[in-house]
């Protein structure tokens, strides 16, 4: 049996959602082992200058305990 833990954490590039998802789990995969998915909860953008200055995600990380 295996029991799994759930983390949110925002990420945030100045390219694309896509990067911003990429860019979050690489970081979070540092420091936490056994990642098996994440969930796309929320995407924002921050506008500057009537442009899109950075994306961002807000992800829901699950990972397997060990």
């Amino acid at each position: 049996m295996s029991v799994a833990k759930i983390i949110e954490l925002s990420s945030e590039s100045s390219t694309s959602f896509e990067d911003a998802i990429v860019e979050g789990i690489t970081r979070a995969s540092k420091t936490v082992r056994n990642i098996k998915s994440a969930w796309v909860k929320e995407q924002h953008v921050v506008v500057e200058n009537g442009k899109v200055a950075r994306y961002r995600v807000d992800l829901k990380v699950t990972f397997v305990l060990d």
